[in-house]
């Protein structure tokens, strides 16, 4: 497809928004047509489902869980991201597969194969070009989160180990797949990540229209 697929990934806290929006104004300032989205929650459709996912109160069977992730990736990308990606266009998107290979993979422990198995099957295979992996101790994640937040999604409240888990999922994929995942101290300076991101992306931008 004649446009780029960026995906930014890591931790709770790690400063994900904030590298996507200094790296959207980046890209539009040089004239590209840019799509900013998330999972769960890029669409109609997705913002009911992360609702369920992210906020139901009680408990939720992990499989079930997987299960709604990969139909809100099912949805979002046959929906939104793919035919951005056939106009040409950029698209920018917090969090994907390798999410969901973390967080329900390794943090759930239902292995990280057979979800992202699961997830590839609902996109018809589609990986991002680029991926920025934004890593960061969580421990320091959670003191970040802490000043941010008066309320914790179902994710976010759990424990010191799940979190490891999800950070030693995200540190393996990016050793298997170097070319497609830049990993980035997140306890650098906000400019300085930046700066790093536009390196690794300059080589893949489409000629603007």
């Amino acid at each position: 497809m004649p446009g780029l697929f960026i995906t930014l990934e890591g931790g709770d806290g790690v400063g994900k928004t904030t590298q996507s929006q200094l790296l959207v104004r980046w890209l539009e300032e040089a004239g590209h047509t840019v799509v900013v989205t998330r999972e769960p929650g890029g669409t109609d459709l997705g913002l009911e489902l992360r609702e369920i996912v992210l906020h139901r109160r009680g408990e939720m069977e992990p499989r079930a869980e997987a299960l709604i992730y990969a139909a809100d990736r099912a949805h979002h990308i046959a929906t939104l991201v793919r035919p951005a990606l056939e106009r040409g266009e950029i698209v920018v998107q917090d969090r994907y597969i390798d999410s969901s290979e973390a967080y329900q993979g390794a943090g759930r422990i239902l292995g990280a194969d057979e979800v992202r198995e699961l997830s590839l099957w609902a996109t018809n295979g589609l990986l991002p070009d680029v991926t920025v992996l934004l890593d960061l101790d969580p421990a320091d994640s959670r003191k970040r989160l802490d000043k941010a937040r008066t309320r914790y999604d179902r994710l976010e409240a759990e424990k010191q180990e799940f979190h490891s888990r999800v950070r030693d999922a995200f540190l393996e994929r990016a050793a298997k797949e170097p070319d497609r995942i830049l990993v980035v101290d997140a306890a650098r300076e906000v400019a300085e990540i930046a700066s790093m991101i536009r390196e690794r992306i300059q080589d893949h931008l489409p000629q603007p229209a």
